[in-house]
């Protein structure tokens, strides 16, 4: 049989392919995933691998064998093709790269995993001239073609794999701007758990603050609280903000014999009464 006709291939048999970097996720797109297969079954087959006897590995595919899982079924229409481990790696980000709402960290992993596979790639003979070996041009220049971002873009994604774990899950979620991202990158993993714990107790972290933070590293010895208090030194005061009512407008809520004092005690007694229903 022609190993691009697809085949039948039982589920369990099919492991994930290592180090996957897209994350399958069991949301309202997977909801709706998982009913279709029940439906209508897979439309398009998977991309698998041959690992050793009557075993594979998926290549691309991995959301649609999570919902024929979910769905029940016990086999699943395959490609099987021989690939090396570089040719799997390109081919398993060439089929995810292109999908809509790539979280940072599944960019950031997988220019990482496909760049070095290139780079491999492009110091072996090629199979049309074997005696010539590399490309025209760099692997991170080539890669900038197929994705559609520059080379610089592609490295700075490529900088957030160098983030311990808990950051990156921020910057996912938001918490942290992709700029200060790549700066909190260029610091040790030590420290990044400082950070870490600093923006999980303040709720965030500006560019100053890292900026003068990498400052200060480059003449002296940072501890924990020295960090902090670096950090916080960056934090501009809040201007003490006042807010003036007119007497006029205050006169269509208050008798005119109330004095000042009194209509202060009435709208702090409101604003506290405002304040609790918010906190309800």
């Amino acid at each position: 049989m022609n190993e691009e006709s697809a085949m039948e291939i039982e589920l369990k048999s099919i492991t994930p392919f290592r180090s996957h970097p897209f994350k399958v996720l069991n949301d309202e797109k997977m909801e709706d995933l998982i009913n279709s297969i029940k439906e209508n079954g897979v439309i398009t087959p998977v991309l698998i691998r041959p690992t050793e006897k009557n075993h594979y590995e998926m290549i691309s595919g991995h959301r649609r064998m999570y919902a024929a899982r979910k769905a029940g079924l016990a086999t699943i229409p395959a490609i099987v093709r021989e690939m090396s481990d570089d040719e799997a790696v390109i081919a398993m980000v060439d089929a995810n790269i292109q999908r809509e709402e790539l979280l940072p960290s599944e960019k950031a992993f997988a220019y990482k995993m496909k760049l070095n596979a290139m780079k491999r790639q492009a110091g072996r003979p090629s199979k049309d001239n074997p005696c010539q070996s590399g490309t025209n041009l760099r692997s991170d220049e080539e890669l900038s073609k197929q994705v559609g971002e520059s080379a610089r873009s592609i490295q700075r994604y490529i900088r957030l794999t160098e983030l311990i774990p808990e950051l990156l899950d921020m910057v996912d979620n938001k918490k942290i701007q992709f700029t200060v991202a790549v700066d909190i990158s260029y610091i040790d993993k030590e420290m990044q758990k400082w950070i870490y714990e600093y923006i999980r107790d303040n709720g965030f972290i500006k560019p100053n603050q890292i900026a003068v933070l990498r400052k200060r590293m480059e003449d002296e010895n940072i501890g924990h609280s020295y960090m902090i208090s670096i950090l916080n030194n960056c934090i501009a005061p809040k201007k003490n903000r006042k807010v003036t009512l007119p007497e006029k407008k205050l006169k269509n809520y208050f008798p005119p014999e109330y004095s000042q004092e009194q209509m202060e005690e009435v709208i702090v007694a409101l604003l506290e009464q405002w304040k609790k229903e918010r906190e309800v």
